[in-house]
């Protein structure tokens, strides 16, 4: 009965696309290789990237993958290549897509940053759907039943070399049975088509989620950054890099913080600006406060500081705010005089800088008052007549009866 069953035949479209607009990534076997941590021949992971146009491909094998090295593999190939596509096809292995969507698919970050840096945009296959992606498939089978079939290698570099050796002198020069035309031809043609590639290497970092502390840092091999705007409590993504921390925003990746990172552990990367109030650390904030007012502002509130330590704060904060209710070279003055007579009593400055205001303006007030002369005759001011004339015009037109509300006159 089986047999007899009437199934109709799926149909398949012939995919097209410009050079330079595709490539196709997977992951496939690679031959027997001798593993040099156990002596013993295993097979590593065979990565290829096929060009859809003219199914030029970069083949590389590795032991083990990863986020880091499914994106170095990219890096790889493009620089074989010589430019970048536009898209990469890959299926939804954990390396390149988080979470595997028919609509929006979760890519990686680390890979989406790379490929973002090479200006390519990653198209994910959908699931079950290998015909999607049935190019590399290809090359991945031809490269297992022609190039690595029946052979054993000593190492990866040799299995590497081998493959690169085998591209370019066979593979290459094959002419490709869809197409009729030689691959390496095809690929002459698609090489002005791929994007130029950036002058510098894509820089690999280390993505962790944290949160944000109540001191505004996060905290990062146990060192501490400063993650403001970020509010206290949220969470916020952290990307590490060799020699820099770069903070950003969770949901949107958007860069809130950049610092060097820690040379050793325990550090803090907070500026002053940014901590709330602390005793212990405002003592060189004064004295540069009563610097700016004056230098002998600064030698009282040293002295200050000597004899009381951390307690002569609360009066050293009194004679600096004294700058900005009276002018700065009063209370300058008022310092040079409590200097010269022993006085280390904020009040009693306080008193001194008050009574310097009050004489300055009693001389203020007895200084002689300059009368301005006034002119009566200049280009700009018309003659009296000409007011005269607008003033009576004015007159009579207010003393004109206005007609009631809504009517209007005859």
């Amino acid at each position: 009965m089986r047999a007899l069953r009437h199934i109709d035949p799926e149909q398949f479209d012939r995919l097209a696309f410009a050079p330079g607009e595709e490539a196709q990534v997977d992951y496939g076997e690679g031959a027997l290789t001798r593993d040099p941590k156990t002596g013993r021949y295993r097979r590593p992971r065979l990565f290829v990237m096929t060009l859809r146009y003219s199914r030029r491909s970069f083949r590389r094998v590795v032991w083990k993958s990863s986020k880091q090295v499914w994106a170095q593999l990219h890096e790889e190939a493009f620089r074989y290549f010589g430019g970048a596509v536009s898209y990469v096809v890959l299926d939804n292995l954990r390396e390149g897509v988080i979470t595997p969507d028919l609509y929006e698919p979760e890519i990686n970050r680390l890979y989406e940053a790379m490929l973002e840096h090479y200006g390519v945009v990653a198209d994910p296959a959908r699931v079950r759907d290998p015909n999607r992606k049935g190019t590399v498939e290809n090359a991945i089978q031809h490269t297992q039943g022609t190039a690595l079939a029946g052979r054993r290698f000593e190492s990866l570099e040799a299995q590497n070399e081998f493959l690169m050796h085998w591209e370019a002198n066979w593979a290459a020069k094959r002419i490709h049975g869809s197409t009729r035309r030689q691959v390496e031809a095809m690929f002459q043609e698609e090489r002005p088509h791929l994007r130029p590639l950036p002058t510098t290497g894509f820089r690999y970092f280390t993505e962790v989620v944290r949160t944000v502390w109540d001191d505004t840092t996060v905290n990062i091999d146990r060192s501490n950054y400063a993650a403001r705007p970020a509010p206290i409590g949220s969470l916020v993504s952290v990307r590490i890099y060799d020699s820099t921390i770069e903070i950003r925003d969770r949901r949107t990746q958007a860069l809130l913080r950049t610092h060097p990172r820690a040379l050793q552990a325990g550090s803090l990367e907070l500026p002053e600006d940014e901590r709330p109030f602390n005793p212990s650390r405002q003592s060189a904030f004064l004295l540069a406060s009563a610097g700016d007012i004056g230098p002998q502002t600064k030698a009282l509130c040293q002295h200050m500081f000597d004899s009381e330590g951390r307690v002569g704060h609360r009066a050293m904060w009194g004679i600096v705010g004294l700058a900005k209710k009276y002018p700065a070279r009063l209370v300058e003055q008022a310092c040079d005089h409590a200097l010269r007579h022993h006085v280390y009593r904020y009040k009693q400055v306080r008193a001194i800088v008050e009574r310097l205001f009050e004489q300055a303006l009693e001389r203020l007030d007895q200084a002689p008052q300059l009368e301005l002369p006034l002119t009566q005759d200049h280009p700009l001011i018309r003659p009296a007549a000409e007011y005269g004339e607008l003033f009576t015009l004015g007159a009579q037109h207010g003393a004109e009866p206005q007609p009631p509300t809504g009517e209007t006159q005859a």
